[in-house]
């Protein structure tokens, strides 16, 4: 996580970028927090704890965040004879919280790089960097480009 990070700092920012990592959420009390204008929960299929701590931190998340300003990125999903997590639990756990649904292999340093790129661009216009451009137009362009859950086939 520390080189997405990384590679999500080097990206060209109009605005000053901070990248916090957490293991879990609730995150610690502390007065001088900054704003947060994007989280990504992150679930690495090869660890059913990661799904868990995932699932857990859901309950700690204001409800505001779920208008655009929450995505879920799934790594591991290339190597599926390891997976300790299904993709469908993953894909639903999406569905209830209407949030996107991002795959990388962060392994891959041209796929870690070309998310980076995506992630920095979700979170300019979450914070409202991009004229014309909000959370809600960016959850609505991203749930358009899903294909519909398979009970509404």
């Amino acid at each position: 996580m520390q080189q997405l990070a990384d590679a999500m700092l080097r990206e060209d920012c109009a605005s000053e970028l901070q990248v916090h990592l957490a293991k879990s959420l609730p995150l610690p009390s502390n007065g001088s927090r900054p704003r947060i204008d994007l989280i990504i929960l992150v679930i690495n299929l090869h660890s059913k704890y990661s799904f868990q701590i995932v699932e857990e931190s859901l309950c700690h998340v204001d409800a505001r965040f779920f208008l655009g300003k929450l995505c879920f990125l799934i790594t591991g999903a290339g190597r599926e004879s390891h997976c300790s997590v299904h993709q469908s639990a993953v894909v639903k756990l999406a569905q209830t919280y209407r949030s996107p649904l991002l795959f990388c292999d962060l392994e891959v340093e041209s796929f870690r790089a070309s998310m980076a790129q995506r992630l920095v661009r979700m979170l300019q216009i979450c914070a409202g960097h991009v004229p014309g451009m909000s959370a809600l137009n960016l959850l609505s362009l991203l749930r358009s480009s899903e294909s519909p859950p398979p009970e509404e086939l």
